[in-house]
């Protein structure tokens, strides 16, 4: 797939407030610090589309965007970042997780994984919860750049032993790096095989 257009639609505090939801949506989210800001840019290719900071925590809202006039893409809060109150913490949670159980066109999310630490609590609870709401994900390992190939391979197969442990089959699994955009063109190419079975299906979403 090539990206033609990346348009910044809006910045929602609900779900509610989101954009209509008539394009087949895929959102991205993860700890706050796992790098998913720098790694939807490498995806679409577009260097400030979607804001980075060096302060953890900085995506505090619903930021929907319009790719090549045909599908949305949208940037989640991000979870568990310690250095911000308990209730701000809460209301991130609930923010987060109205919108993946209502968002009626939502197809896929994006899990983010830091792939320089072993299985975190916080993510593996996360997955389960995806999986006892039945929403559709994948896993994506972010800053591999970061490892050497040894280690993350090891981190990579640490995650799936602990997942395995309650799951029977895993979703599908992403490598990638934003600064070497590794596993950037296979996520691309999941998005536009769906998108083409869906108009294929001719699937609405409202």
């Amino acid at each position: 797939m090539v990206i033609k257009t990346a348009e910044f639609v809006k910045s929602s505090a609900r779900w509610q407030d989101c954009p209509e939801p008539v394009l087949p949506e895929y959102a991205f989210i993860g700890r706050s610090n796992v790098g998913k800001s720098s790694l939807i840019n490498a995806v679409l290719n577009f260097k400030d589309l979607a804001k980075t900071s060096q302060t953890p925590g900085k995506t505090q809202l619903i930021n929907s965007f319009i790719i090549n006039e045909n599908w949305a893409l949208t940037d989640l809060p991000g979870f568990g970042y310690a250095r911000v109150s308990k209730k701000m913490r809460k209301d991130f949670e609930k923010i987060i997780t109205n919108y993946i159980l209502n968002r009626t066109n939502l197809v896929n999310l994006f899990v983010l994984i830091d792939s320089r630490h072993t299985p975190q609590k916080i993510d593996v609870e996360f997955i389960e919860w995806c999986g006892e709401n039945n929403v559709p994900f994948s896993i994506a390992f972010t800053k591999a750049d970061k490892m050497k190939p040894a280690a993350l391979a090891e981190n990579v197969e640490n995650y799936k032993l602990e997942l395995l442990k309650t799951w029977e089959e895993l979703p599908d699994i992403y490598i990638t790096s934003a600064e070497k955009k590794t596993g950037t063109a296979d996520i691309l190419k999941f998005i536009s095989k769906t998108n083409v079975l869906l108009a294929k299906n001719k699937v609405k979403f409202q």
